[in-house]
């Protein structure tokens, strides 16, 4: 997408600093695995979802630096993005509900190897 009219910041430009803070919040889960990373993936991916029906539903028009996004029509490549940041969003909140915890292989119930008896 080239440069939208309105605001001081390029549609472009927009585009290429959210895939930037959403590879950040890959790399942040990859390396850390807490509640708060998947909490930030979360964040990201649901303000992404947010601002397509925003844009799709109303003409907010050009708001402080951000252009005029507004973009009433629906095409397959915006159906690919609204489901890949679905599922992002999805798994980010089923790893936030679960802890970040990462699985140890053992069985549920089984000790573990520190467990004294």
């Amino acid at each position: 997408m080239g440069f939208v009219e309105g605001g001081s910041i390029g549609g472009d430009t927009l585009f290429r600093v959210q895939a930037v803070v959403a590879a950040l919040a890959a790399l942040l889960i990859l390396a850390l695995a807490r509640r708060w990373t998947y909490a930030v993936a979360f964040l990201v991916a649901v303000s992404v979802l947010g601002a397509m029906f925003l844009y799709y539903f109303l003409d907010v028009g050009s708001i402080g630096p951000f252009p005029d996004m507004y973009d009433p029509s629906w095409y397959r490549e915006k159906t690919i993005a609204l489901i890949g940041e679905g599922v992002a969003a999805v798994a980010a909140l089923i790893g936030f509900l679960t802890g970040g915890r990462r699985w140890s292989g053992r069985a549920p119930g089984e000790p573990s190897e520190t467990a004294t008896v």
